[in-house]
């Protein structure tokens, strides 16, 4: 299987081929600008040094500053960052806010260190970083295993070494220090607008959606709760430890009680317990991964049997697994689309720092419909005019942004 960025690559070489894309615009869209990789030395809780390898790709602002979340995961490695920087350049272009791609993480369990441990690494990763990154500069953000908290820690540390409070440093604050409301359910609030939207285009009745959730974090939670107040049924949902199943539909907000006391989905009343294998197989016509990448691939693809996909994670599916479903009339909603609700509210709290004034969660959610809807329905369009998936019409719309940029400024 080619590596996470050879696979971002040909995807951008395909829409290119398609869009007749010429040879000087795309060389500038197949490099990142710039690839910094740090040494952070944190003090451990016990007295020794350790030092911790931190990354930082900025690939491309042509459309402004770069974006892009930092992860804090053992499986952190630079290739995956520079997918991960050029996915968030090709999604800022197709929700069209004036961001470019950008990406950091750290290699590190978080689950091994303690809290202060983790402090200290958060305020280090600034350290290493803080000459690289600013509110005109390049914006980080929450990702995989890094929260409100670890962005109210670099953020003081910035401005501690700036000298005065920049809250625009980063997004994904408490709203206490700069932060934005509705900021953090706005990846699956976002996901679920866009789904919404497709289950009405598609004419598919409410009471025969039955949704199975890949992932019980934050983003696929908020999803699973959003969508079944709405009145969508939600059968199925999994964490690490195992899924859960009722036919009949899962009580939401029951589960995350339960998980928040158990540390876990398993055991549910009412539920059957099922090892995660198994939740591709199930009958359901909805499903929406929520966790890592390359969870579906060509070993497990030809277990699912869904009208569509909604891809709430980051590349959960392989190029040769989309063509399969592709092939069998599945629709999936790529991620640089269905979960682009994240940055697109880290957007609005960058624009609420630098104005120094606030907005209700009404107007946060508005815009954010507003901007979700709009980009679907270019996407869709575009979909129709190629006769391609959701997620090549999606790179055209992104590419065709990037391209006119480039030639306007006459780079």
């Amino acid at each position: 299987m080619p590596s996470q960025f050879k696979q971002a690559l040909i995807q951008l070489n395909q829409t290119a081929e398609l869009m007749k894309i010429g040879h000087d615009e795309l060389e500038m869209l197949r490099k990142p600008d710039r690839v910094i990789e740090a040494s952070l030395p944190v003090e451990m809780d016990d007295g020794s040094l350790k030092v911790f390898t931190g990354y930082r790709v900025q690939y491309n602002n042509i459309r402004g500053p770069y974006k892009g979340g930092i992860r804090f995961h053992p499986k952190v490695n630079l290739d995956e960052i520079k997918a991960l920087a050029f996915w968030m350049m090709i999604k800022c272009a197709v929700v069209d806010i004036p961001y470019g791609g950008a990406k950091g993480g750290v290699t590190v369990d978080v689950k091994k260190i303690s809290q202060k441990e983790l402090e200290r690494l958060s305020r280090a990763y600034i350290r290493g970083f803080a000459d690289f990154i600013g509110p005109d500069i390049d914006i980080p953000a929450p990702d995989v295993y890094t929260n409100p908290q670890i962005m109210a820690w670099m953020m003081d540390e910035y401005s501690h070494i700036k000298g005065q409070n920049v809250y625009a440093v980063v997004t994904g604050k408490p709203v206490e220090v700069g932060g934005s409301l509705g900021r953090d359910t706005a990846t699956g609030q976002g996901g679920f607008y866009i789904f919404e939207q497709l289950v009405k285009k598609i004419k598919l009745p409410k009471n025969k959606v039955a949704i199975t959730v890949l992932g019980f974090g934050n983003v696929g939670a908020n999803f699973a709760l959003i969508a079944s107040q709405a009145g969508y049924k939600v059968v199925a949902v999994s964490d690490s430890r195992g899924s859960i199943y009722q036919s009949a539909g899962l009580k939401i907000r029951e589960v995350l009680a339960h998980k928040r006391n158990t540390g876990s989905v398993i055991n549910f009343k009412g539920t059957k317990n099922i090892i995660n294998d198994k939740l591709l197989s199930l009958p359901a016509n909805v499903l929406v991964p929520a966790a890592l990448e390359n969870c579906i691939t060509e070993y497990n693809v030809r277990k699912i049997n869904v009208k569509i996909i909604l891809e709430l994670a980051n590349g959960p599916l392989t190029p040769q697994a989309e063509k399969r479903l592709f092939k069998k009339g599945v629709v999936v909603i790529p991620d640089v689309l269905a979960n682009a609700g994240g940055v697109v509210v880290s957007y609005f709290e960058w624009v609420q720092n630098i104005r120094h004034f606030y907005w209700e969660s009404a107007k946060v959610e508005a815009n954010l419909k507003n901007k979700m809807i709009t980009a679907l329905n270019q996407v869709w369009q575009t979909a129709e005019k190629y006769k391609v998936g959701l997620r090549t019409a999606a790179y055209i719309v992104a590419i065709e942004k990037l391209v006119k940029a480039l030639k306007i400024r006459g780079i």
